[in-house]
């Protein structure tokens, strides 16, 4: 027997399977039968949780702390500062910077533990390595961390004194928003720790490399200078002493009346004697800093100092203009020296030199096809290049797998030349 049918056409049973879309055990789905009953509202909590209250205690606890390190900075900055005039002066100012930092520190475990700030420790001032007195004091002055940390002080009193009042009359008065007032105030500390307690990380690093480049620059003129002292002494020195002593006798032997072979002799050795004195002074000036590099620029001097190397070198400069002196020196000798390691190691049967400018970096590449395996670590000529370009804020890479090309990549700032 069939059901009876409704009005609408739909049999009753179907009419009563659309009733129970509004039963009793699922009252969401009564209006919108379907996927619309999956929308609910989030689980009722506490306003005042855990984090609430945390932020709620750090607030309050901004006045003491911030009468503390009002304090701390008002009488120990202010006394020290009347005392620039006399000895103690700076040192008790550097000893109240070193303070700052613990502080500081101080701070960043109340916010980390309160607010769940996250911030990283400053790196530690280094002064066992810092020389003698003079440099650990000035290196204590300059010392932003502290700087920073003195400021944050300095400036924490008239917020703590608003924060804890607001805090403190919301508790009784607006306690209903106080949450919502605790998040607005935390988050301003917040923000406060991390723009000022924060370590400068990128500015430390940057620091520490000037150092370091600084040091090797120091290192490398040192060098420069025992060389060319050592080829002076060794060299054109010993041969000026040769010839002396050879025109002294020779003029002996004159004044005596004795104007024979012998004087022709001495006179013929000294002469060979300048040549050879003039010859190593012309290698060692061109070594301090070659003329054709000053007269006709970078192209030209490495043309000729790819004329005396031994394997043929192909030289091509696409420069619009000279780079400053300093940078085009730089270039000249690091192309020498890698000039001088393939006619020494290499093995090649030929090279090219490549040097152009790439908007503000000038850019030098040479390549060879030896047999391959030169790094950094094999030798402290390469090193060394490495570390003087390094010092310039430059780059050098060495590409040379065992077998070969060799490619050396060379970068080094671009400044235009004043002169």
């Amino acid at each position: 027997m069939t059901a009876p049918t409704s009005a609408d056409g739909r049999t009753d049973g179907t009419a009563g399977t659309a009733g129970t879309a509004g039963t009793a055990g699922t009252p969401g789905t009564a209006g919108t039968p379907g996927t619309a009953g999956t929308d609910q509202l989030p689980p009722v909590r506490f306003a005042y949780d855990a984090g609430t209250w945390k932020e709620i205690a750090h607030l309050l606890l901004n006045l003491p702390v911030a009468i503390f390190g009002f304090t701390y900075v008002f009488s120990v900055v202010f006394v020290s500062g009347l005392l620039t005039l006399t000895v103690i002066g700076l040192p008790m100012l550097a000893a109240c910077l070193l303070g700052a930092r613990q502080l500081g520190k101080l701070e960043r475990i109340r916010s980390r533990a309160l607010l769940g700030v996250r911030v990283d420790e400053p790196t530690r001032l280094p002064l066992a390595k810092s020389g003698g007195p003079m440099q650990r004091l000035w290196l204590a002055l300059k010392d932003p961390v502290g700087w920073r940390t003195l400021l944050y002080d300095f400036i924490r009193l008239p917020w703590g004194i608003f924060t804890f009042t607001l805090v403190l009359t919301s508790l009784f008065v607006l306690w209903p928003v106080l949450p919502f007032i605790a998040r607005g105030l935390a988050n301003v500390d917040r923000a406060m720790v991390r723009g000022l307690l924060s370590p400068s990380d990128e500015l430390e690093r940057r620091i520490a490399e000037l150092e370091s480049d600084r040091g090797i620059v120091v290192d490398t003129a040192a060098a420069d200078l025992r060389r060319i002292e050592r080829d002076l002494h060794d060299g054109a020195q010993a041969r000026l002493v040769n010839l002396a002593m050879g025109l002294g006798l020779a003029k002996e032997k004159l004044l005596e009346g004795q104007a024979d072979e012998q004087v022709a002799a001495m006179v013929e050795e000294a002469h060979g004697e300048v040549k050879l004195a003039l010859q190593e002074l012309r290698d060692l000036a061109r070594g301090i800093h070659p003329a054709v590099l000053t007269d006709r620029g970078l192209d030209a001097a490495l043309s000729s100092v790819a004329s005396r190397c031994t394997v043929p070198v192909k030289v091509t400069a696409d420069l619009p203009s000279r780079p400053a002196a300093a940078i085009e020196g730089i270039a000249y000798f690091t192309v020498s020296e890698l000039l001088q390691n393939i006619s020494k190691h290499s093995g090649a049967r030929s090279a090219s030199v490549d040097v152009w400018r790439s908007e503000n970096r000038l850019l030098i590449q040479v390549r060879d096809d030896g047999r391959g395996g030169a790094s950094l670590e094999g030798g402290s000529g390469m090193r060394g290049l490495a570390e003087r370009l390094g010092a310039v804020d430059g780059l050098f890479v060495v590409d040379s797998p065992a077998g070969g090309p060799t490619v050396v990549t060379a970068e080094l700032p671009w400044r235009d030349r004043t002169e």
